[in-house]
């Protein structure tokens, strides 16, 4: 079914950060033993340039690298098989925590088809999403009689991505419900747990100092309002698939009456009380709700970056909403007397049967957006008209006529909005070869560059920052500057050495 889903994704091209990650990734295309150092060091260019520690994430697509090259089709076969994986691992969760077959099987499948999913599973980077569910639900399902096994499981998920970290309180309230089924010394074991958890945050801090991004807003009133009607979405996107996109960009909610931010607090109240009501009762409903709730805490914008809302946040979110909606829902269905009334199973058996269908087409109508960055472009504009994505195709048509002072004023107005200052882009490029000469384009990129300059306004970068630091001071025609920062370059030391003598050599050999 999964390779059904996807089939519509497995042509085209490496799109968005795939490149980042892949096709343009000089550490994951040669496991060299140097590569494979910067690859597994904290503080060394490769976190820096993917914002991130997963080194796990990485080696998987070295290896299959090796395999397929740059041959999506396998990358995509991959990621579905993943995904399938992981939809057949929390089925036998549900099962375990007590979960009827028949739901279970149900939840399962609706987590495998469901359109919010796409992007996690169609975007080729993306491996290291539905690589890291799956092996958080191997370490919970591990943990009871094989604690070792579960514990590296755990390591390796949080290696893949840090939202594995989910899978500690999971397993800790799947402990405390009921330790008959948890192994000799469980708290023992979880409390190493916390400590490979620690270990692994120093190293993603670390990482994520050379990222960071502006708040979409600077009022954390507004912020924390935005959250919670965020959070709904999540809940209304869960449910019923509405509102799926690529590059979500909500507007903040500034307004304290917004009726979405009413309905959020009533809806999330209500979800809360269930939550503690479970708790108190020792049921393992609650871990399920507790899983969803972990897993929003590191996308709320408690810590803010540029997108605040994307369908593939809901990957974590979601196992935990279907096992806590499931558990819900077959306890209220006992206390109806339901489960007696042929009429009752066969309607219930009935709507799910049409979700599941219609969630499966637009599934696999949704995985053929991931063939080119054009078509991925093109949905966040059709559900964003004002966003980044559509600015971004409107100012490539205005660049393309040889319109300049359209394409700069979208362009100021971009930088403004959502602080963008990919400077380096306007050099490279080919749309923008028509303005690129103008006077008001020029100044822009200078300011543009002065923004990246601002931004890499720290001592510890990498040296691949340093290198870009160097070249947005060789726009603003910095001569010193770029010099200096090449020459830091050079000290810190990185993959770009020789070409870093090189280039110096020839500004000396200019200047004398």
């Amino acid at each position: 079914m999964a390779l059904w889903l996807y089939q519509p994704a497995f042509g085209g091209v490496f799109v968005s950060d795939d490149d980042i990650y892949l096709s343009d990734n000089p550490f994951v295309q040669d496991l060299s033993l140097s590569n494979l150092g910067a690859i597994w060091n904290p503080a060394g260019d490769v976190p820096s340039r993917i914002k991130n520690y997963a080194p796990v994430h990485l080696m998987l697509h070295a290896l299959e690298w090796r395999v397929f090259g740059a041959d999506v089709w396998g990358y995509h076969v991959v990621n579905a098989l993943v995904h399938a994986v992981a939809s057949f691992l929390l089925v036998v969760l549900l099962r375990r925590w007590g979960a009827s077959l028949p739901g279970a099987a149900a939840a399962g499948v609706f987590f495998l088809v469901h359109p919010a999913n796409v992007e996690a599973v169609a975007w080729i980077s993306q491996l290291k999403t539905s690589s890291a569910l799956a092996l958080s639900l191997a370490a919970l399902l591990a943990l009871a009689r094989r604690p070792a096994l579960a514990t590296t499981l755990f390591t390796l998920a949080l290696l893949a991505k840090p939202t594995a970290a989910v899978a500690l309180p999971v397993a800790a309230i799947f402990v405390w419900v009921d330790g008959s089924r948890a192994p000799p010394r469980a708290w023992a074991w979880l409390a190493l747990w916390v400590l490979l958890l620690a270990v692994f945050g120093l190293a993603e801090f670390s990482a994520l100092a050379h990222g960071g991004s502006p708040p979409v807003h600077p009022d954390l009133r507004v912020r924390l309002q935005s959250s919670l009607v965020i959070a709904l979405r999540y809940l209304v996107m869960a449910t019923t698939s509405w509102g799926v996109s690529v590059f979500h960009e909500p507007t903040p909610v500034s307004n304290s009456l917004d009726p979405r931010l009413l309905a959020a607090v009533g809806v999330l109240g209500l979800l809360g009380w269930r939550m503690l009501s479970v708790l108190r009762r020792r049921r393992a409903e609650a871990a399920f709700w507790i899983w969803a709730l972990v897993s929003f805490a590191p996308v709320s914008q408690l810590v803010p970056f540029a997108y605040p809302m994307a369908d593939r946040y809901l990957y974590f979110i979601l196992p935990g909403l279907l096992g806590g909606a499931l558990l819900a829902g077959q306890e209220l269905w006992r206390r109806a007397g339901l489960e007696q009334i042929r009429a009752a199973q066969a309607i219930a058996g009935a709507l799910l049967v049409a979700v599941l269908a219609v969630f499966a087409a637009r599934s696999h109508e949704r995985a053929a957006i991931w063939v080119s960055h054009l078509r991925v472009m093109a949905d966040g504009a059709r559900h964003y008209p004002d966003g980044t994505a559509a600015t971004l195709m409107r100012v490539s048509s205005f660049a393309t006529a040889g319109d300049a002072e359209r394409t700069v004023h979208a362009l100021r107005i971009l930088r403004e909005r959502r602080g963008w200052n990919a400077f380096d882009s306007l050099l490279k490029d080919p749309v923008y070869a028509r303005v690129r000469e103008d006077p008001a384009f020029q100044e822009l990129v200078r300011d543009l560059a002065g923004d990246w300059i601002r931004f890499l306004d720290r001592p510890a970068l990498t040296q691949r920052e340093l290198m870009g630091l160097a070249e947005a001071h060789r726009v603003r025609g910095e001569r010193g500057a770029e010099i200096r920062a090449l020459e830091r370059a050079l000290e810190v030391g990185g993959p770009f050495q020789d070409q870093l003598r090189a280039i110096l050599e020839a500004f000396r050999a200019e200047t004398y």
